[in-house]
């Protein structure tokens, strides 16, 4: 079952006037590991998600977008410490694309053809191309939703459904298992990365569900044994 995955960032005493540096430092980061050098977009939260965004501004993919000091600049203008600033910068994964008519129930199985063939089977038909995803970054004002960086972080990254690094519903093969292993790394470096160059002292990669993604990928991985 897919789930969302979440990068949360702690910085100690971090004043809110920081919080330019450290978020042009994670979104600066995206360009070296996968992603897009530009953000795409720029939205501003007053109090909480529930309130209409008092700033918003989409700039658009590629060299439409803005480089991320600017879009963070532009954002910051309005420094409250009950806002949260959320930006959104692309970051391209391995998607596994399975043909559509190849579904199980469409294709007669044939006579001596046990489940496991007809699993091996429909992992050749399966296509791997390089995808983007925009992936949202958020720094929150202190007092934002009733303090919630206390628990997201100071800054945290909505990198969306975790399937890219585990891809449950396909036969794990070689190939399978060399692209899931791309974007794990890939993960990695990425989180990596921005730690080190945003100076956070703490960090936690976790799923909406609760679930630990490397337990989940152990398990995955222990099926081909």
């Amino acid at each position: 079952m897919a789930d969302t995955l979440y990068l949360s960032l702690w910085y100690p005493n971090l004043r809110l006037a920081a919080l330019t540096e450290k978020l042009t430092a994670v979104l600066g980061a995206f360009g070296q590991h996968g992603g897009e050098a530009r953000v795409y977009s720029a939205t501003v939260w007053p109090v909480n998600w529930s309130e209409s965004p008092v700033f918003q501004k989409v700039y658009g993919h590629g060299e439409r977008g803005l480089e991320p000091r600017q879009a963070v600049d532009d954002a910051l203008e309005l420094l409250h410490e009950d806002y949260a600033y959320e930006f959104q910068i692309g970051w391209s994964l391995w998607e596994a694309e399975v043909p559509t008519g190849t579904a199980e129930a469409s294709i007669p199985m044939r006579s001596g053809e046990d489940e496991s063939e007809r699993s091996s089977g429909r992992a050749h038909e399966t296509r791997w191309a390089r995808e983007s995803r925009l992936v949202r970054v958020t720094g929150y004002g202190p007092l934002f939703d009733e303090g919630a960086y206390e628990q997201d972080g100071h800054i945290r990254i909505d990198f969306g459904s975790d399937a890219a690094f585990l891809d449950e519903e396909i036969a794990l093969d070689a190939t399978a298992a060399r692209h899931v292993e791309e974007n794990v790394r890939q993960l990695v470096e990425l989180t990596t990365a921005v730690e080190k160059e945003s100076g956070a002292t703490a960090r936690l990669l976790w799923s909406e569900l609760g679930e630990s993604l490397a337990q989940r990928l152990a398990a995955r991985l222990g099926m081909t044994n």
